[in-house]
């Protein structure tokens, strides 16, 4: 980024709502997150080439000005509370969290906050317990919709069966995730 462009970004970002955004390295790729003064609002598994357009598709929807590479005392926070999640030391995000969308898909991805780490819940039982027994493909639906990867758990939804069914981030991450707390429930717990 030129010195021209970052003061352009700068002075525009004093007068519109922004989101600093910011790469954080797992151990399943690198994440987007992003966040403004109230919380986080993105935290997206993507590719080298996919960062740039996660950016410009988050300006738009939010219709805020991106400070990329730019930090603030939320996204410190998810940083630390991710790396002490994969290494096994945390089970309860306290960052917190700000996403738009329907009254149903806020209620689902609260649903979804409210599931046990360690645990899984089907998308029936999610339905039931959004107050929408019949509601499962809207669930699942919603449940894709969600922007806030790991700290809204969607990865904790399976399928009735017990099949891992999808998963935004791949099957293989979804995977990891469940391992991972399930081989760590019992010292958190």
């Amino acid at each position: 980024m030129t010195s021209a462009t970052l003061e352009r970004t700068t002075r525009t970002a004093k007068t519109t709502r922004t989101i600093a955004v910011l790469r954080i390295e797992s151990p399943l790729g690198p994440l987007l997150a992003g966040a403004t003064e109230a919380g986080v609002g993105v935290l997206e598994f993507a590719t080298e080439g996919s960062f740039e357009a996660q950016r410009q598709a988050l300006a738009v929807k939010h219709q805020a000005t991106i400070v990329a590479g730019t930090t603030n005392e939320h996204l410190e926070l998810l940083r630390r509370e991710l790396r002490d999640y994969f290494a096994g030391r945390l089970s309860d995000f306290t960052v917190p969290l700000i996403y738009d969308g329907t009254h149903f898909q806020r209620g689902v991805w609260d649903s979804l906050r409210a599931i046990p780490y360690g645990q899984t819940c089907s998308y029936e039982q999610l339905a039931t317990t959004v107050g929408s027994p019949r509601a499962v493909r809207a669930v699942g639906t919603a449940n894709g919709c969600n922007r806030i990867t790991i700290l809204v758990p969607c990865h904790r939804v399976i399928n009735k069966s017990g099949a891992l069914g999808g998963y935004g981030g791949g099957l293989d991450r979804k995977r990891f995730l469940l391992d991972l707390e399930a081989t760590h429930v019992a010292r958190l717990i």
